[in-house]
């Protein structure tokens, strides 16, 4: 190096301004870059949030999906039994009904027979049956049919 040199008072206020000013630039540049940095960290944090919102509402119309299709199938399946109870009891009713009616049938009696047309006369057959008396009936109707 070379021969030094006196640094004079005013050449020594200028270099303390000087790195007044280079420490100010370093301070202002670093203070901006921590801003930025904070600016971009909010926003992530910001983003996390969002994205952890829409996991939780993805996952809460899952379970309320889930769910709804459980309270469905269980009303189906009560339906189900339901139904197949109601048919049983039908069952049973016209089982019930069908021995009543054989029963009152053979202890009260019934009507059967059939009918003929022909040309303009109503042929009858009827049978009336009361227990053990039967009574039949044939009668021949004139039809007054205008030609």
């Amino acid at each position: 190096m070379g021969p030094q040199k006196k640094i004079t008072r005013e050449e020594e206020a200028a270099m303390f301004i000087q790195a007044w000013w280079r420490g100010t630039l370093v301070r202002r540049t670093l203070l901006h870059a921590a801003l930025r940095a904070c600016i971009i960290q909010r926003w992530w944090k910001q983003m996390l949030v969002k994205l952890l919102e829409k996991k939780r509402k993805l996952a809460l119309d899952f379970y309320v999906r889930q769910e709804w299709a459980v309270v469905k199938l269980q009303s189906w399946v009560r339906m189900w039994r339901v139904r197949l109870r109601y048919c049983r009891l039908l069952h049973a009713v016209r089982i019930i009904q069908l021995y009543w009616r054989w029963h009152n049938c053979r202890s009260r009696g019934f009507i059967q027979g059939h009918y003929i047309f022909k040309e303009s006369q109503l042929n009858l057959q009827l049978e009336i049956s009361l227990g053990a008396q039967a009574c039949r009936v044939q009668q021949c109707i004139p039809l007054p049919i205008k030609e």
